[in-house]
């Protein structure tokens, strides 16, 4: 699906803007079912909790990476969020080299429902029943980007918790 936004987002124009926001609501639903649907049936692997949170990041930062080349995010927000994604993602690499998964925290699910919320508005951009549909976006992301910086943090400290409970430095 990431494809068919990208070229959506080629085009600034209502519909297919209003397309690809649906497309990467789409996409963002199919992954949270998926993860639903794996905790339910017991399919719940240390491969999939690595990758899960994998596809939510490609998909947010290409679509945050297209929005950043119409004008319509700061490059400070995309630089932050594309930051911690790369260092908790090495992060977590790290970890599980030492057999550790270290799951999501609360803030780091809040911090991507603000992701994925903001950036689907930022997509729709255009305003829709009298809503500025771009402004309120724009301030979603503003949260997501202080909840991003946070759930950093707070990965790492969990990170540096569990390394020092195994008796690592």
């Amino acid at each position: 699906m990431i494809p068919g936004i990208a070229v959506l987002l080629c085009f600034p124009e209502r519909w297919p803007n209003f397309f690809a926001a649906l497309l990467f609501f789409l996409a963002a639903l199919t992954d949270l079912l998926d993860g639903i649907l794996a905790r339910r049936q017991n399919c719940v692997t240390p491969l999939g909790k690595l990758l899960d949170p994998m596809s939510d990041k490609l998909l947010v930062l290409t679509a945050l990476v297209f929005l950043l080349s119409l004008g319509r995010v700061s490059v400070w927000a995309v630089a932050l969020i594309l930051g911690r994604e790369m260092a908790v993602t090495t992060l977590r690499a790290i970890a599980a080299s030492d057999g550790l998964i270290i799951g999501a925290s609360w803030m780091g699910k809040v911090k991507n429902l603000f992701q994925l919320s903001s950036t689907n508005l930022l997509i729709l951009h255009h305003p829709y029943f009298s809503l500025d549909v771009h402004r309120i976006g724009t301030y979603l992301l503003w949260i997501a980007v202080v909840l991003t910086v946070l759930s950093g943090i707070d990965y790492f400290r969990r990170f540096y918790t569990v390394g020092v409970d195994r008796g690592r430095p």
